[in-house]
């Protein structure tokens, strides 16, 4: 079994449309949607939901009222302002005071230093994860919440079920849709993978943000490819991504031109192969050939 995972510097370069297409075309893989914070693959693959699970990526406070004495050490010690003294009377006090759950940001201070003992500090439910089936096989997603913390450790989650699922089914790939940029939820994507599609577009900003990804790559020594979305836009700057990628050590996967029926095929809720016959989708093909032969040779 392989993890390739599929990641940009950036936003907005085609990512999510390279690994709905690839999906189409693999046969045997699990699909993992780790784009937690703002999950996209549903949207062309339309999951049927079978599995949903709660998230706790953390713990929040909550005043309890009946304990509250209304001595304020909760307020004087919070460092995010999150207390209020607008919380209902408990028959003691005439006010408590209350915890806003999206303010606070979980440190457990206000608890510690409660002398009443009044505020609860528990693990908060600030996500869901899925396991769900698709046309082209099996799927784990998951939705952050708004303001949801801890995508890595989430990201993890969806990892470890997806490649449960395909050793429980005998299957040859886990095809991961990885987050953009280089933050942490990108590291737990990347991390263990066994190969790394890095997708950019010709622009100065993707060519800076591709850099960045690829020595992300290389300080965990996963092996990378590139493939240039978008590439007839800036000639020019497809050829310095191209330079760029070959100092680095990346594979070049190969450069495919601007396609409208990209962005056609997701409002159709289709791949781009499954919309129609189109010269970007025969490049996409043997992009996927040759992905296939790298991480069978590695």
């Amino acid at each position: 079994m392989r993890e390739v995972v599929v990641i940009s510097g950036k936003g907005g370069t085609g990512k999510t449309s390279l690994v709905a297409a690839f999906a189409s075309l693999a046969d045997g893989v699990v699909l993992a949607d780790c784009d937690v914070d703002a999950a996209d693959l549903h949207l062309i693959l339309e999951p049927t939901i079978v599995e949903r699970r709660e998230f706790s990526g953390g713990s929040r406070a909550r005043v309890v009222t009946d304990l509250c004495a209304a001595c304020g050490k909760c307020r004087e010690v919070c460092r995010f302002d999150a207390v209020f003294f607008d919380g209902p009377g408990n028959g003691g006090v005439e006010q408590t005071f209350r915890i806003d759950p999206v303010a606070c940001e979980g440190c457990g201070v206000c608890a510690w230093f409660c002398p009443a003992e009044a505020i609860e500090f528990a693990p908060a439910v600030n996500g869901e994860w899925f396991v769900s089936e698709t046309r082209c096989g099996p799927m784990v997603h998951a939705e952050l919440g708004v303001g949801g913390e801890n995508s890595g450790k989430l990201v993890s989650v969806v990892r470890a079920h997806a490649r449960k699922i395909a050793e429980a089914q005998g299957l040859d790939v886990v095809l991961i849709d990885g987050s953009p940029g280089t933050g942490c939820p990108v590291i737990a994507s990347v991390t263990g993978a066994h190969y790394a599609v890095v997708v950019t577009e010709p622009t100065l900003s993707g060519l800076h943000d591709l850099e960045r990804i690829l020595e992300l790559t290389r300080h965990f020594q996963v092996a990378a490819g590139v493939i240039v979305n978008k590439a007839d836009l800036n000639d020019g700057v497809a050829r310095r991504i191209a330079e760029s990628a070959r100092r680095a050590g990346a594979q070049e996967l190969g450069e495919i031109p601007y396609e409208r029926a990209f962005t056609e095929a997701q409002i159709q809720r289709k791949t781009l192969l499954e919309y129609g016959d189109f010269e970007a989708g025969r490049l996409v093909s043997s992009t996927w050939e040759k992905v296939c032969r790298s991480i069978a040779e590695g």
